[in-house]
């Protein structure tokens, strides 16, 4: 009786300290999570660093590298915020040849050792291990890097044999697997299928692991989220595929040669993210905290110095992109401006935004016919609304002066000056 009572307490202990384990390699394993950490430069070193974030979401663990001639050359590794794609406990990269490699995953140390398994690779076969989470692992042609980490961490998993736990345990496991597939980083934009034309090269992104935080505005052709870059932050403007053509032309206007000016918003790059019924069109450009002319007065008052400065640095940037430079760049309508197509800098000077619906100029082409009735309507200049326009060049720049005209009204309205001081 003894014996049978010292079995059962044996393996119902055993029962706890299985589910233990599982419940705590998924659900968040410990109150912190521990990286290798490691940026590549001629002196830096792998180290070990304790993450740190919000308290009801959970840390990662992420690595990121490149070919270079057939050798593998880590770029980046450390601590990812909560993202749904790096539930696992494997760091590996499944997309088709990447230009950079990329991988998360969730447990800790875990991008100590990573890999590439692209999904389009032959079908592999089973190989089962006897590991204390009833995990087996894909035997496949595939690449396995291990960092080379500091020499203290531990390697060797505990190993259960008691199958009936097993079976248990990883009934627990899956239904965290398939709650967790439920869950989203962001929301995803359901769409119709179709093509929006060859993806736009973005070197910069490719390198660099970007992370969606906070929605920050929504548009007629999408929203703008506060996105993350390795340290700094950026605006990521999330078009969906039935405007297509706004994110192309978009695209095609920041990436015509003099579009670098102070006073255009900077562009970064643009990609095209997701497949099929998820299929996003991203344009990646600098992030401004202040806003849009438009959100800063509806909060502040603006003294004459303030006024100033607004109007001056914003005229600036219309002069310049209307201005014909031989040989460095044509002459641009915006076509949509207005307060909230004006970004505000830190220190309240202004920028440009938004040219889905810009139109350049090329010498010896008309513009057509067609571009007449488009942008918002309260900016729209009376000859656009009566349809008397004149499809040439100057009829084009004037009704971006008349929007302009506009915005430094609305400036005024909200200056505090009084007798010009």
């Amino acid at each position: 009786m003894f014996g049978s009572r010292t079995g059962l307490s044996t393996g119902l202990a055993l029962g706890v300290l299985v589910l233990s384990c599982c419940s705590g390699a998924v659900m968040g394993r410990s109150e912190t999570q521990r990286c290798i950490h490691y940026t590549h430069s001629p002196s830096s070193s792998f180290s070990v660093v304790t993450c740190s974030g919000d308290e009801d979401k959970r840390l990662h663990c992420f690595a990121t590298w490149k070919n270079v001639s057939g050798q593998v050359q880590v770029v980046q590794q450390g601590c990812w915020l909560d993202d749904h794609n790096c539930y696992n406990s494997e760091c590996v990269e499944k997309k088709e040849a990447p230009e950079v490699f990329f991988c998360c995953c969730d447990d800790s140390l875990c991008n100590q050792q990573f890999s590439y398994r692209p999904r389009n690779s032959p079908p592999p076969h089973l190989c089962f291990l006897s590991a204390p989470l009833c995990n087996f692992i894909l035997c496949s042609s595939h690449v396995a890097i291990a960092t080379p980490g500091p020499a203290h961490l531990p390697t060797e998993p505990l190993v259960f044999s008691v199958v009936s736990i097993m079976v248990v345990s990883c009934g627990v496991l899956l239904s965290f697997w398939v709650y967790q597939q439920h869950r989203r980083a962001y929301p995803p934009v359901r769409l119709p299928t179709q093509d929006p034309g060859p993806v736009p090269p973005s070197p910069i992104l490719g390198q660099r692991p970007l992370q969606l935080l906070e929605v920050k505005a929504r548009g007629r052709y999408g929203c703008v989220w506060k996105a993350q870059l390795l340290t700094e932050h950026v605006a990521v403007k999330i078009f969906p595929i039935q405007v297509s053509l706004s994110w192309q032309n978009e695209y095609k206007i920041y990436s015509l040669s003099g579009m670098r000016h102070e006073n255009l918003l900077q562009f970064i790059g643009a990609e095209r993210r997701g497949s099929n019924m998820e299929l996003e069109l991203w344009l990646i450009t600098a992030y401004h905290d202040r806003g849009s002319v438009s959100d800063y007065l509806k909060a502040n008052v603006l003294s004459w110095s303030e006024l100033c400065l607004m109007a001056h640095t914003m005229s600036c940037g219309l002069a310049y992109l209307h201005e014909d430079i031989p040989g460095h760049k044509p002459a641009i309508a915006h076509r949509d401006f207005k307060s909230k197509n004006v970004l505000l800098k830190s220190d309240l000077t202004a920028c440009i935004a938004d040219f889905g619906l810009a139109l350049r100029f090329e010498a010896g082409k008309s513009p057509g016919d067609s571009h007449g009735h488009v942008g918002t309507w309260r900016y729209m200049a009376p000859e656009v609304l009566e349809g008397a326009i004149n499809f040439q060049r100057d009829a084009f720049l004037r009704i971006d002066m008349y929007a302009l005209g506009l915005v430094l009204w609305e400036l005024a309205s909200r200056c505090k000056a009084a007798d010009g001081n």
